[in-house]
Order: C-alpha cells, then structure tokens, then sequence
C-alpha cells in the first residue's frame, strides 16, 4: 500500500510513496551500520561544522519547508516557520554545546586515574509524530547526531515529504550517507526495525498504545528506549491569579497546533469563586479565533491532520455531552470542504466521560470547578497522564503546594 501525502484543508491527495522493499530497508541498515563505524570517529568540531549547516539551511528555505509541513499536516503556515525557526536554533545549541555536556567526568577513586566517559552507542531508530513534523525530528537529530550516533527515522505515514525533507536537509549540511536516513516504512514493519541487531536504540513519540508495544519489544530485546506518549495536561486557576493573563495563555495552551499537541493544557481547572468570570471570558476568546485556510496568515487555527482525528473527536465531545456535560460553544465539524473543528468548551464534564478521562487531540476544552487548592490538587491528579501542567497563583503557599503536589 502506498504512503500517501494528503492536504487536510482540501483531502486531495497531493503525491504517493511506495514503501521501502525489504531489500531497499536491508541496504539502509547496512548503510546506518557501516556509516556509524566512521562517523563515531569524527570530532565534536567536524559534527557541528555540519549541524551548523543544518541550521543555516533551515534558515535558508525556512519558508519552503514551513509550506511542506502546512500541507501535509495542516498547521497555519505561521506556525510552520516558527516550527522551521525552532529546529534551527536546536541546532545551533547542541553544535554549540554537546561537546561540553559529553566531556569527560572526574572521578575521585584510589586509582592514579578514574573518569566517566561518554560515547556513541550506534543506529538509532525514531518514530515520530505527524503533530510537529520537523521539530519532533531535530529534537532528536541534533544530540544523536552530536553524540556521534547514527539517525533512522520512521517518520508517520502522512508527512513522508517533511521526513524526505528533513533527511535532504542533513544531506546538504554535509553528514555522510547513512548518517541520517529517512525511512519510508509501514507500522507494521517497526517491530522488524526494533529487533535488528544493528538498531542500537529508539525513541518514540506516540500514542500510550505505541508506546506500550515499542517499550515491550525494545525490552525483550534489552535495547534502550526513551517514551514520549500522551497528555491531559491540568491548568488550575486560582483567585489570586492574573486572570485576563490567565485566560489569553489559556487559548493559547488549548489551541496551540489546532489542539493536536500531547503537551497542550487541556483540562482547565478553576476555583468557584472566579468560574463564571473565567468561563465568559474563555469562551469570547475561543470564539475570536480565525479557523480557515492555514496558507492564510491571518487565521489561527487550520484543519485537523485527518478525518480520522476528526471522527474520534466528534465521538468524545457527543459521549461528554450525552453524559450530562454541557456544550458552552463549538462541538462540531466547520465546512464541507477540509478538516476544520470549531474551537470548543465543555462544562460540568462528568467524571466517566471521555472529556475528564481521555486525551482530547483537537481544540476542546474541558472546564472543571473546585473549591479549595485541595480539590484543584485532587483532580489535577486524577488522570493516568503525567506529562505537564499550568498553575496559575500569586500566593507563595499554594504555588508551594503545587510544586510539590501535582504529578507532572
């Protein structure tokens, strides 16, 4: 089956891929495998000559490479480039910086000598996430590379362009064939990848499913593995808190990438006594966004990445409301033509609903009422996600107890 790149804000089908024969993988391993004995040789200073010119390029063409990720996976073009701009400066800090985090560590022992040594372990695989196409990639390019590491990347089946890219971008930059290779792969073929003896190591941002099958496979092959999955991150507003600031960084946590981002604030925690404030004020903002064409520069938010997303959400906000949660505004699909979802607030979310239990991946926003830091604490915590959280407070005490007490 072919790999298919398909405009969200229109659902054509802009170009198709076929995957990798089982030769052409078996020649990219060998490639990663024979690269790496070479490549772990060269110093800090030649790896970042190159990675330098990795950022240079992304500056370069930041403007091409910001349309490649709009539409493939829908993000405003705004947000592209500054996508395009981040990697660049990630870049620039790890060719300016691996070598002092990598330097050898002292040890004091009885021997004449005794240090901590750091050094390349070989091939690694990532599997990345369609959300933040280019910098989910450089988040791990950058140090593995600088690390003196080789780079594999099984990137999501809907933005083989941006992964094409991104492995053209390295090419460029002047690493040497196999240092960084793009992998144009089904899922299914990922579980080959993690068992192959010349794949060092993975990394995965994904689904808590994902997860969970690459966490076990890389365990029975006793290989490392680093696990980014999913996020119901709390935001908790207090009284004290500068609310009209609180509100604006609000819209801003929830529609961040059209809410398709595991790290965004998504469930809003806010005591009674400023609730009804909060939720007016919420709600005018979230109807203020522009949603429309993400080539656009003046709409904030553009489609989703895929159909699919939008039926999953569509079913989480209908259960939520049919459970007693009340719609403050959105909870529909925007058009007929392309992936739009209105900016959406649910209010008095039922605790077995999928909008107080389950990770929302679109802009739909869960408002809960507390009445003491206690209870705000309480259903802070009252999820299986950990992955980050917002609270929002000028008492000393409760930001004390925030610190210590939320489980992020």
């Amino acid at each position: 089956m072919a790999i298919a790149s398909v405009n969200p804000a229109t659902g054509k089908t802009i170009r198709e891929f076929q995957p990798l024969t089982n030769a052409e993988l078996e020649h990219r391993l060998s490639l990663a495998a024979s690269a790496f004995v070479r490549y772990r040789r060269t110093s800090f200073e030649q790896r970042a000559a190159a990675m330098r010119k990795a950022a240079n390029i992304l500056d370069r063409d930041r403007r091409r490479f910001a349309e490649t990720i709009t539409i493939e996976m829908g993000k405003p073009v705004k947000a592209s480039e500054a996508e395009v701009a981040k990697c660049a400066t990630v870049c620039r800090y790890y060719a300016d910086h691996a070598a002092d985090h990598l330097k050898d560590e002292p040890v004091q022992t009885g021997a004449a000598e005794s240090y901590v040594r750091y050094l390349p372990i070989g091939p690694i695989l990532a599997i990345m996430p369609w959300n933040f196409p280019f910098w989910q990639v450089f988040r791990f390019a950058a140090p593995t590379l600088m690390a003196g590491n080789v780079g594999l990347l099984k990137h999501a089946s809907n933005v083989p362009q941006c992964a094409l890219a991104i492995e053209e971008i390295f090419r460029e930059a002047g690493f040497e064939e196999g240092v960084f290779q793009a992998l144009l792969v089904e899922a299914t073929r990922v579980e080959m990848l993690l068992r192959d003896p010349r794949v060092a190591a993975a990394t995965l941002t994904g689904s808590e499913a994902a997860g969970a099958s690459v966490g076990s496979i890389a365990g029975e092959e006793i290989k490392k593995v680093v696990l980014e999955l999913g996020g119901s991150d709390p935001f908790i507003i207090m009284p004290s808190a500068d609310l009209e600031e609180a509100v604006k960084t609000a819209v801003k946590a929830r529609t961040i990438n059209a809410g398709q981002s595991c790290i965004a604030a998504k469930r809003f925690i806010v005591h009674q006594s400023i609730a009804d404030e909060f939720e007016t004020r919420f709600v005018a903002a979230m109807n203020a966004l522009k949603v429309g064409d993400p080539m656009n520069e003046e709409n904030d938010l553009g489609p989703l990445s895929s159909a699919g997303i939008a039926e999953d959400l569509q079913k989480q906000v209908d259960e939520t409301v049919a459970k007693g949660g009340r719609l403050l505004t959105g909870g529909h699909r925007i058009g007929d033509r392309g992936i739009y979802y209105a900016p959406t607030v649910l209010a008095a979310v039922p605790d077995d609903s999928p909008g107080a239990r389950d990770e929302l991946f679109g802009p739909v926003a869960s408002v809960f009422r507390v009445r003491s830091i206690d209870e705000a604490i309480e259903r802070a915590n009252d999820t299986p996600f950990g992955l980050g959280a917002s609270a929002w407070t000028r008492d000393s005490a409760e930001t004390s107890r925030f610190i210590d007490e939320i489980e992020a």
